[in-house]
């Protein structure tokens, strides 16, 4: 086992990850974390991640979506310490192209109450759901990932980390990531796309990426123990 601790960085729902699910790394230090609630700027998560890793001497960052991208941006800091990063579902700038689309999420970001409740939650639910969803270790509904919301994301919360989101531009910092990197891509994802796995590909010195077949946005969700080994196998052949 190596002495590397995992750090898994929350999505954009904030909560914190489910680790003993990932039953691959049950040997390995683990520690996840709660996202901060209202901050709408990644380099204030970065910071907040930086305060959870102070006390470690050797750690690799697993960040998933937008916790990915929180990963990426402490990884550009070059901090002591870190060792290795896994993006999963990642992306260096804010994926979403379409100026409509945009403009939708900026009206998500303000809706509060029944309508984010009912309508944001539901249609967010929407975007991150894949025809895989069902085929994994635990299958998942769009009804679960509103329900993971509802739990631990509150409207301001979502609000502050879509202006987060739409603000987010990593792609020029990408070449100081200098630790091995695993970008860990579903077949499916249509709210990500297929763009923002090359980027980081392509600009990140030492990645490679590993994509998981039949799989989609939620796969650490629906695929836990696939998602695990890829991890595993690339903790092992980098030495972490």
């Amino acid at each position: 086992m190596s002495n590397s601790t995992l750090v898994f960085v929350p999505c954009f729902s904030g909560a914190p990850w489910e680790v003993e699910q990932l039953t691959a790394l049950a040997d390995q230090p683990r520690r996840t974390m709660r996202l901060p609630e209202s901050l709408d700027d990644i380099e204030a998560y970065a910071d907040a991640l930086s305060s959870e890793v102070a006390d470690l001497g050797d750690y690799v960052l697993v960040g998933d979506s937008f916790g990915a991208n929180i990963a990426l941006a402490l990884g550009a800091r070059q901090p002591e310490g870190l060792s290795g990063l896994v993006l999963s579902g990642g992306f260096a700038a804010n994926p979403i192209t379409s100026p409509a689309w945009k403009a939708a999420m900026r009206l998500m970001g303000r809706l509060r109450g029944p309508a984010y409740r009912q309508m944001v939650l539901r249609a967010h639910a929407h975007r991150l759901a894949s025809p895989h969803d069902t085929e994994g270790q635990v299958p998942w509904s769009e009804s679960q990932s509103r329900q993971l919301f509802l739990d631990h994301t509150p409207a301001t919360s979502f609000g502050a980390r879509v202006t987060a989101v739409l603000n987010a531009d990593y792609t020029d910092e990408l070449d100081r990531i200098q630790v091995p990197t695993l970008i860990l891509t579903p077949s499916h994802d249509t709210l990500i796309g297929d763009d923002a796995a090359r980027v980081l590909r392509d600009g990140i010195p030492h990645a490679r990426e590993r994509v998981l077949e039949r799989t989609g946005h939620m796969f650490r969700f629906t695929h836990p123990e696939t998602y695990g080994r890829a991890v595993a196998e690339f903790l092992a052949d980098e030495s972490l």
